[in-house]
């Protein structure tokens, strides 16, 4: 069964162009910045670049939403066509859609215009096969998750906060870890065994 994660696109503004415009409606931002480094999610995680090709998005119903609320439809990219307008750039994947004359696209605008929206988040999974990811340790201790592979892409949304601690990507990545951890403290264990019997 496949696991849809959720990522915030750090110190990524979401901007309505222009906002001293009345009339402009165009809200663009990155959805996924790659070879960035997260904050300290007790993990780092790096999406490279070449996790997201143009077959994905051409394959993947992407939504535009506010705060991931399924309810809050902004635009669409179904199968690369649609009002909301995906890019994949040396840097990330950027988007641009103009918000829907509805309650919900006018109170985006207006968060915005105020500064209380200023990240963006995106969901998405990877292939059940293992192959979307690598983990391992640094020479410091700090453990990595590379995200090396995108199978599909299910929405962008301007969000208020991170959606790291709430979803069932951090549960996910945690019970990783954890088992990591339990592996590396056996190994660990195994050596101390060995050494006190001198066999190396």
């Amino acid at each position: 069964m496949e696991t849809k994660e959720y990522k915030k696109t750090n110190e990524i503004s979401i901007r309505s162009l222009e906002t001293d415009t009345p009339d402009n409606r165009i809200v663009s931002g990155y959805a996924v910045k790659f070879d960035t480094e997260s904050q300290d999610l007790g993990f780092i995680e790096i999406i490279r670049k070449g996790a997201i090709t143009e077959d994905v998005i051409m394959q993947s119903d992407i939504f535009a939403r506010f705060n991931h609320n399924e309810d809050t439809v902004l635009a669409r990219s179904r199968y690369g066509e649609g009002s909301l307008a995906l890019e994949l750039r040396d840097d990330g994947l950027y988007y641009e859609f103009e918000a829907p004359h509805t309650a919900i696209g006018d109170e985006l605008l207006e968060h915005l215009r105020r500064g209380e929206i200023t990240t963006s988040s995106f969901a998405f999974t990877l292939p059940e096969d293992g192959s979307g990811e690598k983990w391992y340790k640094r020479e410091d201790g700090t453990l990595v998750r590379e995200i090396l592979k995108i199978d599909r892409l299910f929405d962008v949304s301007p969000v208020y906060e991170p959606a790291y601690l709430q979803t069932t990507c951090s549960k996910r990545a945690k019970e990783m870890l954890d088992n990591i951890e339990i592996m590396n403290n056996k190994y660990d264990s195994m050596l101390r065994d060995l050494e006190s019997y001198k066999i190396f």
